[in-house]
């Protein structure tokens, strides 16, 4: 109690006396400063220090109510979220009923929902405990105010009046003073100075009886006002461990709610949900079920023999404005058709880079056993029917000049193997003949007639043409009309047909005539 004393009387004093002071000096200190010309009034002071500690208050209740805001919106949420959570599950008979990953979920729902109502009763409890008591503490505030302003407000207004009536009277004692110096027979008896002066003293006792009262006044306001201060403080103390109670409860329940969650979690087997699955399922496959062997693949019009290759291989093509040659794999088809394609595998290239249809060419002669190359012409007919179907075979583009194609194999036994099954499928074929013996420079150009030399087609020195001259009418017994197909046999693709008027050499190749 006297600690409280010392305090307020500290809190309360102007100054602090010396502690080897006088009381008369102190007194003097204190009584100059209250007369000071500035006229200093404790009451605004108070009044101003208490309007800061409602702004104060004022923003601790946002504060509050702020977090109630959030655990009412975490609580919302929580509650959307626990919705989420749809069981029983709807997918059949996928899952166990109990002891599963179902009861998991109804363990996930559930407790959601729970830490949803903590929050709220949380947020709740801001609001009716917390926020209503600051604000019952703000107009707590605002009342010590308006008594402070009361109080030593009408004291202070009645100092003031009796100070400005003290002063009028002192002023009208001098006037009567001067009057009676000046002109002693015009004095009165309202205007004699003992009067006068009887009236300056009751008027200046009265104000000093004034001045006592207002001082006592602000004396004990400033005292009230210290222990209301202590209250405040208190208070705001007080909310803030009501919530740090609550806050450490709720949280410290979720927090096991949550641990209750991973340890239900955490319980089940993960194979439990397969086993169970895998053991009312009749339609899982064995894991000894053998794989399935693309080559025994089978489908209608597998065998049939249009679509069985009649020959495939590694071929050379000399390129139409390059004149080089360039390796590509090729296959002969049934329907007349030599394919190139960029590579021998049937996924990877599954479009032909370059399609000759045959029955509208002419197959050269191939070129002689002593050649340095082993290579062989494909035209189109003279008649201009001659065509290559490029890119794809749903659009034929016919050409309207005659056009050669080279051809070229890394040995003559693979170029014969190509020969033999192409002519089978061209229009016409030439036969070149290889029994005489012909040497010098005329024969060998009545032998190449119409071709590129061998050191020209090395060379790349002309541009691509014909491989063939143009044949007079009398020459039209070097080509062989290929077989309509109507009343014989289907040829073979690698020897000549029976009666097909080619003599075949014990070699197997057809035997050239002479021209």
């Amino acid at each position: 109690m006297n600690n409280e004393q010392e305090s307020i009387s500290r809190a309360t004093s102007i100054s602090r006396a010396s502690k080897h002071g006088s009381t008369v000096s102190r007194s003097q200190s204190l009584i100059k400063k209250n007369v000071a010309p500035h006229d200093l009034r404790p009451s605004d002071i108070l009044i101003e220090r208490f309007v800061a500690w409602k702004a104060i208050v004022k923003q601790l209740i946002a504060y509050f109510e702020g977090i109630a805001d959030i655990e009412n919106n975490t609580a919302k949420e929580l509650t959307k979220l626990g919705a989420v959570i749809q069981v029983p599950f709807r997918s059949g008979n996928q899952f166990l009923g109990e002891g599963g990953l179902q009861d998991i979920y109804y363990g996930i729902r559930d407790k959601t929902r729970v830490i949803a109502d903590q929050h709220a009763n949380l947020g709740r409890t801001i609001d009716s405990s917390i926020v209503q008591h600051l604000q019952k503490l703000r107009s707590e505030i605002k009342a010590h105010i308006k008594n402070v302003q009361n109080d030593t407000g009408r004291l202070a207004t009645s100092v003031a009046r009796e100070r400005e009536l003290s002063a009028k009277l002192i002023g009208d004692l001098s006037t009567n003073i001067s009057i009676f110096k000046n002109t002693p027979m015009s004095v009165t008896n309202k205007t004699d100075p003992y009067v006068a002066n009887a009236g300056v003293m009751r008027q200046l006792q009265k104000q000093v009886h004034e001045e006592n009262a207002l001082q006592k006044s602000i004396i004990i306001m400033q005292q009230n006002s210290a222990h209301f201060e202590e209250g405040i403080v208190r208070a705001v103390q007080s909310a803030w461990q009501t919530f740090d109670e609550w806050q450490s409860r709720m949280t410290s329940s979720v927090q096991d709610t949550w641990q209750v969650l991973g340890t239900h979690m955490a319980s089940l087997a993960p194979d439990r949900e397969w086993i169970s699955f895998s053991a009312r399922s009749d339609h899982l496959l064995d894991p000894e079920t053998p794989l399935r062997n693309p080559e025994a693949i089978q489908y209608p019009s597998k065998e049939d023999p249009s679509v069985i290759a009649v020959h495939t291989g590694l071929l050379e093509r000399k390129k139409r404005y390059t004149r080089s040659y360039r390796e590509s794999y090729f296959v002969l088809t049934p329907a007349g058709f030599l394919h190139e394609y960029a590579s021998s595998d049937p996924v990877a290239a599954s479009t032909p880079l370059f399609s000759l249809f045959l029955p509208a060419c002419t197959l050269g002669p191939p070129s002689s056993s002593s050649a340095r190359s082993h290579k062989f012409h494909i035209e189109g007919r003279k008649d201009g029917s001659g065509s290559t179907k490029t890119g794809g075979l749903s659009r034929l583009s016919i050409s309207r000049s005659q056009h050669a194609w080279s051809f070229r194999a890394r040995s003559r036994e693979d170029m014969m193997e190509w020969w033999n099954d192409i002519r089978m499928l061209c229009a016409r074929y030439l036969v070149a003949s290889e029994s005489m013996e012909r040497s010098g420079p005329v024969a060998a150009a009545v032998r190449s007639a119409g071709y590129v030399s061998e050191e020209e087609d090395e060379e790349d020195e002309e541009d691509e043409g014909s491989s063939v001259e143009e044949e007079d009418e009398e020459d039209d017994g070097l080509y062989q009309n290929a077989t309509d197909g109507e009343d014989v046999e289907p040829p073979s693709y690698s020897h000549p047909a029976r009666d097909s008027g080619i003599q075949v050499g014990q070699n197997g190749y057809a035997v050239s005539f002479s021209l």
